[in-house]
């Protein structure tokens, strides 16, 4: 990424206009930046949704990419209910659930138990099918700090030269859970899981399987080498594409109160949590939406 790049991002014009004109009949959303992220307003989630407002909410998703909820008094079972609408829910491998709800991942941070989730990334890449979307709830939210940082995927596509698109056109990434999760395992017990869990390959740009959009898809955590690309070639053009979710102008931020909730497209979006808090308390509940195979 050429960080001295100044001036206005042209390619942006076309979804902050076509944003600019949706309506809805049954929610009110209400943008946090130009292309990414919308609050959404008139829903109770605690409450059975119709399938209009069920309807408008998945549009939302689609358009905004990240959504955001406040206020929403629900319970864990009302939590699992609302994701589980958008699919099947996956039960993380490596990090610790809700003892009630297997489906539910919950982060505790606290003077013990440092944030570590402060890379831009995309949830579970290391996966042959990695998730749709997630819907992380807040529980306890530090006084100041503990924001989350989403990144438009499909901005960072867009604003590549022609020569990049170009270039990484028919290019696979590998990713690998080996080295962040597997950081936890030794020996036998880490065999298993990178057979359970093997490499996977694909597209650094992908399409997204509802929108049609070509998106950036690699990450700094699991994405670790361009496939059939000399090693030192791949480092710099994997560091040339993880900088991309650098740039401000493709980012929203979400300032976290308790009971507020985030439901992002894992497809279209990296993020960023914000580990600005210690040693401050902050509680947080995540369910994930099982994807398809990236294409």
């Amino acid at each position: 990424m050429d960080l001295t790049r100044t001036g206005p991002r042209h390619f942006l014009n076309p979804t902050r206009e076509a944003l600019a004109q949706l309506s809805f009949d049954r929610i009110e959303a209400r943008p946090l930046s130009p292309t990414i992220g919308a609050e959404i307003r008139g829903v109770d989630l605690a409450k059975p949704l119709d399938e209009t407002t069920f309807k408008e909410i998945h549009r939302a998703l689609l358009d905004y990419k990240v959504i955001f909820f406040r206020d929403q008094k629900i319970t864990t079972k009302q939590h699992v209910d609302f994701a589980r609408l958008f699919g099947e829910l996956e039960v993380h491998p490596f990090l610790p659930s809700n003892t009630e709800f297997p489906e539910l991942v919950r982060f505790e941070k606290n003077e013990k138990t440092k944030g570590a989730e402060n890379l831009w990334h995309s949830d579970v890449s290391w996966r042959l099918e990695p998730s749709l979307g997630s819907v992380l709830r807040c529980i306890l939210a530090p006084p100041v700090g503990g924001d989350t940082l989403f990144c438009d995927m499909v901005a960072a596509y867009d604003g590549l030269s022609d020569e990049l698109k170009e270039r990484i056109d028919g290019l696979f990434a590998i990713h690998d859970f080996t080295h962040s999760f597997g950081r936890a395992l030794k020996g036998e017990a880490l065999k298993v899981k990178q057979k359970e869990f093997p490499p996977a390959r694909h597209p650094v740009a992908r399409t997204h399987p509802e929108t049609g959009k070509k998106i950036l898809y690699v990450n700094r955590i699991f994405a670790s080498h361009i496939e059939g690309v000399d090693p030192e070639e791949s480092d710099a053009l994997m560091k040339t594409l993880c900088d991309q979710s650098l740039a401000p102008e493709y980012q929203c931020r979400f300032r976290w109160e308790n009971d507020s909730i985030a439901f992002w497209d894992n497809r279209s979006t990296q993020h960023y949590a914000t580990s600005d808090y210690w040693p401050q308390e902050r509680i947080m509940e995540r369910a994930t939406v099982i994807g398809d195979r990236p294409v």
